[in-house]
């Protein structure tokens, strides 16, 4: 059993989580945070406004990532994943959409020993052959269970609003029988925001995951107000957009002031502008290199941008020529994924030729 290890906490950081309503009472992780903790370094977390329950504000993401090819190389993501564990990481976001994903997250997970430890939130978009049929949805949850080797689910989505009027129901009577600890949906497509806000208003929703990074703000006008009005815990995905953010800072240099708030990298340059909101509960980039993850989870220690800091920032990124217009360039520049979405991707576009 692991009993909850308390985070110690300096004045100027007490003062920051009382004005963005996280209370100033101790707060403490239920469960241990590894080595972050035995170096007695603070780590930056979130409560669900929900239960109070508490969690570190940079978590892992898996789409592409986690997919790989049944039997190539993955022991870079074992590594990935002890480097999350290591940091103080402990929410990873994944989905039976992502390919590989969910299998790789379930193994590692349990080679390194951190199965039941993880807090893990994972999707679904279907229900069944008709309306209230829920077949497709309970096979679903089975075949998850069975690849993270959990018998609960901490948060399951609606992926990407895809049935979300069907589902959520369904997802609501999985909460009640324990299958699940909390429900919410997803979304990362800006034409589809107006909608994620309207779910979001509805006031039901524990959780949201929605696309917000320091370039992509849309997120701030309805749904951020809406989740913290209503009690929704946040996750942010493409925090990095993608990578894009990378490649137009490639080459520069830390602006000065990124030292005030110990950022030593652009990742936790865009991370923490990210999770000084007042309404992220959690950011979750994705990742397949180690290194990068050093990196990512970094962003859990050191003061954050207060308000004017993040105007700050903003204002260092517009000054970036190609900031205003990174939409247009390839996602995912440099990189390439291996895994079976991809191959489906290739065949589906050679097929169509």
């Amino acid at each position: 059993m692991n009993l909850p290890v308390p985070l110690h906490f300096s004045p100027a950081r007490r003062e920051f989580i009382k004005s963005i309503g996280l209370g100033a009472a101790a707060v403490t992780l239920p469960f241990a945070v590894g080595s972050a903790h035995a170096q007695g370094t603070e780590l930056i977390i979130r409560k669900i406004p929900r239960t109070g329950e508490v969690l570190p504000a940079i978590g892992l993401g898996t789409y592409l990532a986690f997919d790989v090819l049944p039997g190539q190389p993955r022991d870079n993501i074992r590594e990935v994943m002890k480097r999350f564990w290591d940091g103080g990481g402990r929410v990873v976001d994944t989905s039976p959409l992502y390919g590989t994903g969910e299998i790789s997250v379930g193994d590692f997970a349990t080679a390194l020993g951190i199965t039941d430890k993880l807090f893990i939130t994972n999707k679904i978009w279907s229900t069944g052959e008709f309306l209230a049929d829920d077949s497709h949805a309970r096979r679903s949850l089975e075949q998850t269970m069975q690849r993270l080797w959990r018998g609960k689910i901490d948060v399951m989505q609606v992926h990407s609003l895809v049935n979300v009027d069907q589902i959520l129901p369904v997802l609501q009577n999985w909460k009640r029988e324990g299958l699940i600890r909390y429900f919410g949906a997803t979304h990362h497509e800006l034409p589809y925001f107006p909608a994620l806000a309207q779910v979001v208003e509805r006031g039901s929703l524990d959780f949201v995951q929605v696309h917000y990074s320091i370039q992509t703000r849309l997120a701030e006008e309805r749904i951020l107000p809406a989740a913290l009005a209503n009690g929704t815990a946040v996750q942010v995905n493409m925090p990095f957009e993608k990578a894009r953010l990378f490649k137009l800072v490639e080459g520069r240099a830390l602006p000065d002031f990124a030292r005030e708030l110990g950022i030593t990298n652009w990742a936790q340059y865009f991370l923490k502008w990210v999770i000084s909101h007042p309404a992220i509960t959690c950011a979750i980039p994705a990742t397949s290199n180690p290194d990068h993850q050093s990196e990512n989870i970094g962003a859990l220690k050191g003061p954050l941008p207060d308000q004017e800091m993040r105007k700050r920032m903003l204002r260092h990124m517009e000054s970036i020529p190609g900031f205003d217009k990174l939409h247009e360039t390839p996602p995912y520049p440099g990189k390439t994924y291996n895994g079976i979405i991809r191959r489906a991707q290739s065949q589906r576009t050679a097929a169509s030729k």
